[in-house]
């Protein structure tokens, strides 16, 4: 393995650690929505005019039955709501709701303040750079997996 690969690899578990303790800090600061929540909520989200679950399965790749489990969390803590499909009345459309949009602003802002305080040396080039090397490897690791990996693990 060549060495600039294999600092990377290690970089890249720095970072993910960095991540799983952004993620718990702002549990313990916000506690009313929990972190596994707001991840699937993100993801609804960019699917602006709302969706089915198979959609939400599709997307982030993982099990149906975690997806399901989400998305009864999400709809328990008032974030989501279902709504009948009108193409289709044996399915559910899922739809953010108000208080979740709500949630969707707040974790935003929360994770905003954090990286503005975080990358305040930065030079704006520098963040978006980063921003777009960060996509590219995403990217170009679910090609390298074949697109087909379930990501169930890797919540």
């Amino acid at each position: 393995m060549d060495s600039a690969v294999r600092e990377l690899v290690l970089r890249l578990f720095e970072l993910a650690k960095s991540v799983r303790l952004l993620k718990q800090r702002r549990a313990d600061e916000r506690p009313a929505v929990p972190p596994g929540l707001v991840g699937m909520l993100l993801q609804i989200d960019q699917l602006s005019s709302g969706c089915h679950a198979r959609e939400l399965v599709h997307r982030t790749r993982l099990d149906p039955s975690t997806v399901s489990r989400s998305v009864a969390g999400l709809v328990a803590h008032n974030l989501v709501e279902r709504r009948p499909d009108p193409t289709d009345r044996r399915a559910s459309f899922l739809a953010i709701t108000p208080t979740g949009q709500a949630a969707l602003t707040e974790a935003y802002g929360w994770y905003g303040e954090v990286l503005e305080r975080v990358l305040a040396d930065w030079t704006h080039d520098e963040v978006r750079a980063l921003s777009g090397a960060l996509d590219r490897l995403a990217h170009d690791i679910d090609t390298a997996l074949g697109n087909h990996d379930n990501l169930e693990a890797a919540r």
